[in-house]
């Protein structure tokens, strides 16, 4: 299979793997948030005229069931996906949903999981490693050309630091691994999104601190709504709001064809009693060695129901990445597949979602 190929096919099984755990980038409207209830015209109007919905897609909502479809990109490389549907429940049963790190560990695709110590600690990091095809690609690695997510820096580091004969190689690149894992987390948290550096692994540098402040732009809702929550992620760890907390994870992934070790930062807003928008969380990528250049989920659970005796609240979801592989004749082709089934796992994830919450009433 050819890198583009495989990339792109990573692309439908990172879907279906990770629409599970929470989702939205702030990409659902390129309009004003309305005030939404249930029975409130504004929502046919947001649905509409922002997302593009039909009238009876947006029924569909309204009765419970999910909605989802493919936003338009600005470029091939992007990929933003809706979803909504509306859910009988309390906004906080999401939250817990969401943050329910020992759920995500018994999924068959998660190989291990561990939530960073405040503050982070080389122990948290034990079963953060490359696996031995890995380590072999990394003793090829040169920037440019590189079968692995890393900075130039990292890889000059890894060949001046390791011995590749020695028995223990796998040891030597696993232990420097974690240690330069710590390292960039570390800067991160002091320094904020320019310590998320450029992947040097391709011809074509992607500068990741550029391309997430080009993925938040994407959006004219969330500063007009949110904008002390949209200032965060962009200026982290600067402005923080009082009513936003942060959490830290590294999850190893099996997506089918390679595991994916990721390094995710969540960012989780809580609403004021009248705010229509309860709860936004966001789940940052700061890390991955395949796939995903940068990657940003957001999930708004926004209250619909004045019923006091059956609460509800409806969550909009999509996902945004943007990736190599998408490009050219044959990329189009593949990302046409790939989006297809994204789309329809997200609606699969809804249902489940919707189930599960409205299960546990």
């Amino acid at each position: 299979m050819s890198d583009a190929r495989e990339s792109a096919w990573h692309r439908v099984v990172v879907i279906d793997s990770f629409v599970l755990t929470v989702a939205l980038v702030v990409v659902i409207a390129a309009a004003p948030l309305p005030t939404f209830s249930q029975s409130n015209p504004d929502v046919e109007t947001f649905f509409r005229q922002s997302i593009g919905l039909s009238q009876d897609q947006i029924a569909a909502i309204r009765s419970g069931q999910p909605v989802t479809k493919n936003l338009p990109s600005r470029t091939p490389a992007e990929v933003f996906l809706f979803g909504a549907v509306y859910i009988h429940a309390a906004p906080e049963s999401y939250v817990q949903f969401a943050h329910d790190f020992d759920r995500l560990r018994k999924l068959p695709s998660y190989l291990a999981l561990q939530v960073f110590s405040n503050p982070p600690q080389l122990s948290d990091l034990k079963d953060f490693s490359f696996d031995n095809d890995e380590i072999q690609a990394l003793k090829n690695c040169k920037p440019g050309d590189c079968k692995i997510q890393l900075p130039a820096s990292s890889i000059e580091e890894f060949h001046r630091s390791i011995n590749w004969s020695a028995p223990d190689v796998n040891e030597q690149v696993n232990q420097s691994l974690q240690k330069t894992a710590l390292k960039r987390l570390l800067t991160y948290q002091r320094e904020g999104n320019q310590a998320l550096g450029v992947y040097n692994d391709k011809h074509d540098p992607t500068e990741v601190p550029q391309q997430f402040a080009y993925m938040l732009s994407y959006s004219k809702a969330l500063p007009e709504r949110l904008p002390d929550f949209y200032q965060y992620l962009l200026s982290y760890p600067n402005a923080k709001p009082a009513n936003v907390e942060d959490a830290f994870y590294w999850a190893k992934v099996k997506f089918g064809l390679k595991p994916t070790l990721r390094i995710v930062q969540t960012v989780t807003m809580r609403g004021n009693p009248a705010d229509q928008v309860a709860y936004a969380i966001a789940e940052k990528q700061l890390y991955s060695n395949h796939y995903f250049e940068t990657a940003l989920d957001l999930s708004f659970c926004v209250r619909g129901s004045d019923d006091q005796k059956q609460s509800g609240f409806y969550l909009i979801m999509a996902m945004g990445s943007e990736q190599a592989g998408l490009t050219g004749p044959k990329g189009s082709i593949v990302r046409k597949e790939a989006v297809g089934r994204s789309v329809s796992n997200l609606r699969d994830a809804l249902t489940t979602i919707k189930h599960t919450l409205e299960g546990n009433q």
